[in-house]
């Protein structure tokens, strides 16, 4: 990233000269040098005063080495850096101030504008107290007149950044008394670049200024509704859509909140433009947005939630969408579901709308291939075949399951799955089986109620004659056997712990040897000594085998399981 300005010579002479972190070693090697630990050596105030005076060269030259990928170029320059830093912040931050405002180069902008973030952010390192009056309103004023010139684009992020930064810390007492008003007259403004920053730097502030705001509400909603309109840029509609959301979170009254309801069809619109202009990165970044609002106030949503949950699971829906914006829209509607103690009961009251989402869920989980890896048994391979979208369907799965419980999925789950396990394709089986494993401990009690039902479905699996779906069949039983136990255990031993012997000879499919002796631990810990008793010889005689496999998933699966089994069966074993 480095540019380099031509150089004088007397520039690396004096600033690049290595000087050690320590002061004191300096003064080993200088005579001339005073004996206090403190003081600086002569060298060090001539390189100081190089940097730090009229000539610029000698300054970007140090900022330039910042950036350096030469380690010790850029070791040395961080010494320096923190010299000054130490020894003269107000002359250091204002040169910092006049590079980001002056320099013609992007890169040393850039790093201007992070460094005085760093150093203006209210942290450990807080320079700004140490600052005199005057410099502090130079800073302040240069970097709101910044914000109106810089053109570059990531630059101007960075910049609304450090403003923000430094806001934030000044802001609660009072400390930048033109800030307000600049961004007022920013975001009423016809450059579309003024708008979008200063609704940056807002989205950014609102939690430390949304209060202060309260008497300016309506003046708000305006700016905002303009903001979001049709003759924004996308920039600045999905920066206003940034700001309002982080608005309407820091107002603590429910009614202020609701002076706000009619921005939700603009605020949806941005998502909806992003998509229909194929701007999938920045229909991703306001999906995140609502995201976050679905999840601390989705009371805000309630009035529009057909519309909303509509418009969310069509983008899930849409196969022509990327993966990623597709995953973000089925997020949105889980994180609704799970906000139960804000908005209880507000996903239940849309049966349709979980019938689609489960069907969504479903048609992702088929999307895993048949890697031969995966019949390894190695465990590098664990996941082998399985993809982004798989992994999201499963998860979500469990989410949902638990967040509306069984009385509401279980009725749909059965409406579903029959299908899938009719089905010619094994992925469909596959499908069917992970999802009862992912839906039980959400379902559990209302599929202890029809355990016989479950129970078939999943023993009949265990012939399948893909074993990827006869493992599929042994990992529901065993995540059964833990969030149905111990009826499951009590009422169906005798049916389930022969399938499981028996699937523990499959030599040809070591995957699903080891799948099955974990299936019998998870069967004996929720199991009564009698319940084991009857099996135990035939059990037990099977996984001494399994631990003469030479693999080692194989025989971590053998080990655990009689480990378990040894505890659940005491004295009997």
């Amino acid at each position: 990233h480095s540019y380099a300005p031509s150089l004088c010579p007397l520039s690396l002479s004096l600033s690049l000269q290595i000087i050690p972190e320590n002061p004191n070693s300096c003064e080993a090697q200088t005579s001339r040098a005073p004996s206090m630990g403190s003081e600086l050596t002569q060298l060090q105030h001539a390189q100081m005063a190089a940097i730090l005076g009229p000539d610029p060269t000698h300054f970007e030259t140090m900022i330039s080495h910042l950036m350096s990928t030469n380690n010790d170029q850029r070791s040395q320059a961080e010494s320096l850096y923190n010299l000054c830093k130490q020894h003269q912040p107000d002359a250091l931050s204002l040169k910092l101030a006049h590079l980001l405002q002056s320099s013609p180069h992007p890169e040393a902008r850039a790093m201007a504008a992070i460094l005085l973030r760093k150093l203006l952010t209210r942290d450990d390192s807080y320079l700004w107290p140490r600052l005199s009056n005057s410099t502090q309103s130079t800073l302040k004023s240069i970097l709101l007149a910044c914000v109106q010139r810089e053109d570059a684009k990531t630059i101007s992020k960075k910049l609304c950044d450090t403003v923000s930064e430094l806001a934030a810390g000044i802001l609660p007492d009072n400390g930048w008394p033109e800030l307000l008003p600049f961004m007022f007259q920013c975001v009423t403004s016809d450059n579309q670049k003024l708008r979008e920053s200063a609704l940056l730097i807002f989205a950014q502030l609102a939690q430390y200024i949304g209060e202060t705001l309260i008497p300016h509400l309506d003046t708000l909603h305006t700016v905002f509704l303009q903001c979001l309109g049709g003759n924004s840029s996308a920039d600045v509609r999905i920066a206003a859509l940034g700001a309002t959301i982080n608005f309407i979170q820091c107002l603590s009254s429910a009614s202020d909140r609701d002076k706000f309801q009619d921005l939700l069809p603009p605020m949806m619109q941005t998502l909806t433009e992003a998509l229909n202009c194929g701007q999938e990165a920045t229909a991703q970044e306001a999906l995140e947005l609502l995201i976050e609002l679905a999840g601390t106030e989705p009371r805000f949503l309630r009035k529009q939630l057909v519309d909303v949950v509509g418009a969310m699971l069509q983008i899930a829906e849409a196969e022509s969408l990327e993966e990623g914006t597709r995953h973000l829209a089925i997020e949105f509607v889980i994180t609704l579901a799970e906000a139960r103690e804000r908005a209880p009961g507000m996903m239940r009251k849309l049966p349709q709308f979980i019938h689609r989402l489960f069907a969504i869920l479903m048609k992702l989980l088929l999307d895993i291939e048949d890697d031969p890896a995966w019949h390894n048994a190695d465990t590098e391979d664990e996941d082998a075949g399985e993809t982004s979208n798989y992994s999201v369907a499963q998860e979500c799965l469990d989410r949902l399951a638990i967040s509306l419980g069984g009385t509401t999925i279980v009725p749909v789950a059965s409406e579903l799955l029959p299908a899938y396990l009719a089905a010619p394709e094994w992925q469909k089986h596959h499908a069917a089986l992970i999802c009862l494993a992912q839906i039980a401990e959400g379902c559990s009690k209302v599929m202890i109620k029809n355990l016989e039902q479950v129970v078939s479905m999943v023993l009949n699996s265990f012939q399948d004659p893909h074993p990827r779906v006869r493992w599929a069949a042994i990992n529901a039983i065993g995540q059964l056997s833990t969030d149905l136990g111990p009826d499951l255990q009590m009422q169906y031993h005798h049916r389930v712990l022969p399938a499981l012997a028996s699937a523990m000879d499959d030599f040809q499919n070591p995957r699903v040897q080891a799948h099955a002796a974990s299936a019998v631990l998870n069967f004996s810990e929720n199991c009564t000594p009698e319940i084991l008793t009857p099996y135990l010889d035939g059990i037990v005689s099977k996984l001494l085998v399994l631990l003469q496999n030479g693999k080692q998933m194989v025989q971590e699966g053998a080990l655990t399981a009689l480990a378990s089994v040894a505890d659940s069966s005491q004295e009997l074993f």
